[in-house]
C-alpha cells in the first residue's frame, strides 16, 4: 500500500517508472494528483497487493486485483525462469497475520503461480525483525529454525538492506500504545528492509513447478517434531533403505530434524523421487489440505 506516498516519491526520485497499488481510498485522492502531474512516470491503481490472485471465483472487486491485469497495465511481459529480473516490488508486510502473507508468497513462488508466472520478481519488502530473524535463522536453533525458514533460503537469495527502529512508523493504537508485535523469544525492535531474489537455480534436478507442493509438505511434516531423528522420519515414511539413502546423502544416521540445512531437505526429496519405495501419491491428501489452508 503507497499510503501518503512517501517511499512513492523516493522511487520517483530516484527515476524509476512506479506502478503503486493503493487500498485506502483515503490516500488515492493525493496519489492520484501525483499521477497527474507527472508524465506517465506513475500509474495509480485501486488495489491490495496482498489480496492479489484470491481464490473467489467471479469478477475481483477492489482492492482485490489480479497478476495478469496487473502486468498488462504495466506492460510486463512473462520471461524463463533463469532470465534477469523483470520486476521490483517494494512495500510494507502489514504486521496483521505477517507469517500467513509471507508464506502464501513462498507458496506462489514454488509453484510459479500469481506474480512468479512472469519470472524470478524481486521483492523489497519491510518485514518485523522477528520474521526476519526467522528468515534467516541457522540450522541447529530448535525453536526458530523452521520449516519457513528451510523453505525460503532454498527459495530465495535473502538480502538485508536496511533496519529501521519502530519509532520511525507510525504504529498508535487509539489507546496511546503502540501497535509493535511482541515477543518473548526473538528480537522486535526494528522493521527490517529485506530484497527477496528467486533463486535462479531453484527449479534444478528433481525439483519443478508440478511437484513443490509434495516439497513443501514434507519439510513442514518434517518439522512437526524438529527434534526427532531423520531416521524415523523416513521409517514413518515406509522407506525401509534409509541407511542406504542417507549414506549416499552423507548425511548422519543420527541427524535431527533440525540439523538439516536447506540443500540437505532438497537433495532428500530429490532422492526419495527415485525412490521405489516412495511415491508422491503418498502425501496426496495432506499436501491437498495443506495447499488449501495455505491459499
Amino acid at each position: 500500500a503507497s499510503g501518503p506516498g512517501i517511499l512513492t516519491r523516493s522511487l520517483l526520485d530516484a527515476g524509476f517508472r512506479v506502478v503503486a497499488l493503493e487500498s485506502n481510498s483515503d490516500f488515492l485522492t493525493d496519489l492520484q494528483s501525483l499521477e497527474n502531474s507527472l508524465d506517465g512516470q506513475l500509474k495509480v491503481i485501486h488495489g491490495d497487493f496482498f489480496r492479489m490472485d484470491p481464490l473467489a471465483k467471479g469478477a475481483l472487486k477492489p482492492p482485490a486485483v489480479s497478476s495478469d491485469k496487473l502486468f498488462e497495465t504495466m506492460g510486463v511481459a512473462a520471461v524463463p525462469w533463469r532470465a534477469d529480473v523483470p520486476l521490483k516490488i517494494f512495500g510494507i508486510v502489514p504486521q496483521q497475520l505477517e507469517r500467513n502473507r509471507l508464506w502464501r508468497l513462498l507458496f506462489a513462488m514454488y509453484e510459479c503461480s500469481s506474480i512468479y508466472r512472469y519470472g524470478r520478481v524481486e521483492l523489497n519488502l519491510f518485514i518485523s525483525e522477528r520474521e526476519y530473524t526467522v528468515l534467516t535463522a541457522k540450522p541447529g536453533k530448535s525453536k526458530i529454525y523452521q520449516a519457513l525458514t528451510v523453505l525460503a533460503q532454498l527459495g530465495y537469495e535473502i538480502e538485508l538492506l536496511h533496519k529501521e527502529p519502530w519509532s520511525s512508523f507510525e504504529t498508535n493504537l487509539k489507546n496511546g500504545g503502540l501497535a509493535i508485535p511482541k515477543t518473548g523469544r526473538l528480537p522486535n525492535d526494528h522493521l527490517c528492509l529485506v530484497r527477496l531474489t528467486p533463486q535462479q537455480n531453484l527449479f534444478t534436478g528433481g525439483l519443478k513447478p508440478s511437484n513443490t507442493s509434495t516439497f513443501i509438505f514434507m519439510v513442514k511434516q518434517s518439522f512437526a517434531k524438529p527434534k526427532s531423528r531423520l531416521t524415523d522420519r523416513l521409517y514413518s515414511w515406509s522407506l525401509d533403505n534409509s541407511d542406504k539413502l542417507l549414506k549416499a546423502l552423507e548425511i548422519p544416521k543420527n541427524a535431527a530434524m533440525y540439523n538439516l540445512y536447506p540443500e540437505d531437505y532438497k537433495r532428500l526429496f530429490e532422492a526419495l523421487q527415485n525412490s521405489d519405495m516412495f511415491a508422491e501419491t503418498f502425501f496426496h491428501d495432506e499436501v491437498l489440505a495443506s495447499t488449501r489452508t495455505m491459499n
